[in-house]
This record gives C-alpha cells, structure tokens and sequence, in this order.
C-alpha cells in the first residue's frame, strides 16, 4: 500500500477517535441542553456528526480501493480535516454556552 494512503489512513482513524471522544462528550449528563437554543444546536451538532461520519465512510472505502491516483484523495482528506476543525469549534462553543447558561 502507498504511504501516502498509510498516512491518510492512520489520519482519518486519528479522526474517528477525535469524533468518538467529542461525542460521548456531547451526550454526556453534564452537556444536556438546557434551553431551546441548546436543544437546537445540540440537534444540528448531532445531525453535522452523521454528515461527518458519512464523509469518513466514503474516503475510507476510496482508501481501500487502493487506485493509484490520489489526487483528489488527497483533496477529500483536506477538506475533511477542515470540517472536523470546524465541527471541533461548534462542538466547544456549545460546550462553553451550555455551561453558561446551566450557572
């Protein structure tokens, strides 16, 4: 296997951890939501993880095809981490409204 989809392999299982963690922390007893606003964001924080995961999914079964070309491999994987880096900031500044409006 190319190294260069080792390492685009062992960076979207980095990713999936990532995720795992920020979930459980996202349905956690300490992040409920506690006003309409919450519920809202926590719903949409919900409905952009599956979005995520769906993306993850079909890069992983481009990776496992194992085609010589990994252009627009390489490309789907970027923008991928940039959607996680966002996804992580959504998830911390519901965290923090959580813990604001919960005081």
């Amino acid at each position: 296997m190319d190294s260069n989809i080792q390492y685009s392999t062992q960076k979207l299982q980095d990713l999936a951890i990532r995720m795992e963690h920020l979930s459980q922390k996202i349905r956690s007893y300490t992040c409920e939501p506690n006003d309409p606003s919450c519920f809202e964001k926590q719903y949409n924080l919900k409905r952009d993880f599956k979005t995520f995961v769906d993306h993850q999914n079909r890069i992983m079964r481009l990776i496992n095809q194992e085609r010589g070309d990994t252009t627009n491999l390489d490309e789907d994987i970027r923008l991928h981490l940039e959607r996680f880096k966002a996804l992580e900031n959504d998830v911390a500044t519901y965290l923090l409204e959580v813990n604001r409006t919960a005081s």
